[in-house]
Order: C-alpha cells, then sequence, then structure tokens
C-alpha cells in the first residue's frame, strides 16, 4: 500500500526484468487511483511523474533490515552510469505504455 501527493508511475516487472506492467496513480491529473496494492515478492519501481511529490511504501512487519531493500538481481547498481540510462529506458517506457498500452 502506498500513501501519496502528485503524480506517479508504478512499474512492474516478471523475474527477468522484463516490463509487465505500467500503471499511473496519484493525487493529481488523470489517475484511477490514489494508491495501489501489490502482492509480497512483486519486483517494482516507481517512478514521480510530478515535482514535489512524496510517496510512503507501507509493507506489513514485523520490519526486517535485511531485506528492507532487496535489489532486483537484473538491475543497475544505484549510482552507477548504467542506472542513468537505465532510468531514461524506464521513462521512455512509461511514456510509451501511456501512448499505447498495447506495448507490453
Amino acid at each position: 500500500m502506498f500513501a501519496i501527493r502528485g503524480m506517479f508511475a508504478l512499474v512492474v516487472f516478471d523475474e527477468r526484468g522484463a516490463i509487465k506492467k505500467v500503471e499511473r496513480f496519484g493525487t493529481e491529473g488523470l489517475c484511477e487511483s490514489a494508491g495501489i496494492e501489490l502482492p509480497p515478492a512483486t519486483w517494482h519501481t516507481i517512478l514521480a511523474l510530478t515535482p514535489q511529490a512524496v510517496v510512503l511504501e507501507l509493507k506489513a512487519g514485523p520490519f526486517l533490515p535485511n531485506a528492507a531493500k532487496e535489489p532486483a538481481p537484473w538491475a543497475p547498481e544505484e549510482g552507477s552510469l548504467e542506472s542513468t540510462a537505465y532510468l531514461q529506458y524506464l521513462r521512455n517506457a512509461v511514456d510509451l505504455f501511456n501512448f499505447n498500452p498495447a506495448a507490453f
């Protein structure tokens, strides 16, 4: 469950890192929902689409510090040169999905 302000794109991946779904959500624009609930162990990321956007991800407890942020094995390392290109790829995918949802 997410608590939010602004507009976002949720990107859901399969186990190999292929994009399965892109869904906009938020409190602005033409969003269908203000929040999204995902099943456990779903590979996902969220992109902010508006300035000053705020999101809070809520998870069922208990809190396990070592499992709090498990990076996907196929994703580039945070802060790496590859991560910049990957972020642009995700932004392009969100734009493409909004133009043609059948693309995924």
